[in-house]
């Protein structure tokens, strides 16, 4: 499939989501809150910040300011819609750019954020790439997929060797966190499953019989189709096995 048309399909999906992954305003919350010495008035990096649900949670929860950046100009787009309407727009700076290429000064920020989004870049290449971004001691939170248990049906092992090769247990996690890429490890926990669905998967469901129906003729665009709704029943289906959970470090 031609790759504009695969991201065409991939965005009508995705349009106007809430989020563009698990999360939910609790978890945020809760992960805000394991990072004890971090300044009010903090600088804040938001990587692959989507429509920025989370930024708006961290605005609620301290002064800072935040970089929030992505390289879908729609996201940002509504990002700013969602900022101004809460009167914020004078504490966000919205930047398209590419996580692989962040221009920023080094020790610019005092926390980095990503959720949902490191997976792209790769949870230790993220982690070692973004360090020299964050001031002395500073904080760094992310979500990302991880096993929960050790034996992982032969069907969803194969989805995951497609979709997300790299994905290792919490453990696994723990040890690129602390011995391969320097940080102190503060806290970790998964995220329940409802935020998976609420905010991410049943929207898309609502979304998918209107495109069905929209495309039933279009060789191109059911199989992306059929890619979502593989992964939202294999969730239904494994939703044991495997889960976002959210880490959080400092640099050391």
């Amino acid at each position: 499939m031609n790759e504009d048309r695969f991201w065409q399909i991939f965005f009508e999906i995705h349009q106007d989501l809430p989020r563009e992954g698990p999360g939910d305003s609790e978890s945020t919350l809760k992960a805000f809150s394991m990072l004890a010495h971090l300044p009010r008035h903090a600088r804040i990096l938001d990587i692959g910040c989507g429509p920025g649900a989370q930024t708006l949670d961290l605005l609620s929860l301290g002064d800072g300011n935040i970089v929030a950046v992505d390289n879908h100009q729609p996201f940002l787009d509504q990002l700013a819609e969602r900022t101004a309407q809460r009167g914020l727009s004078d504490r966000v700076t919205l930047v398209n750019g590419d996580m692989f290429n962040l221009d920023f000064e080094e020790g610019a920020f005092d926390l980095i954020w990503a959720e949902g989004s490191i997976f792209i870049i790769g949870f230790e290449n993220g982690l070692r790439k973004w360090k020299p971004l964050l001031k002395q001691d500073g904080y760094l939170a992310a979500t990302e997929a991880a096993w929960l248990r050790p034996d992982p049906p032969e069907e969803l092992q194969g989805f995951w060797r497609e979709e997300y090769p790299a994905i290792q247990d919490i453990e696994a996690n723990l040890r690129v966190i602390t011995e391969r890429a320097g940080y102190r490890h503060i806290a970790h926990f998964t995220l329940p499953k409802s935020a998976w669905w609420t905010d991410y998967y049943e929207p898309i469901e609502r979304k998918l019989p209107i495109l069905w129906e929209k495309y039933k003729d279009d060789d191109e665009a059911l199989p992306v189709l059929e890619m979502h709704q593989r992964e939202i029943d294999l969730y239904r289906k494994y939703s044991d096995y495997y889960g976002y959970v959210f880490f959080l470090m400092q640099a050391s």
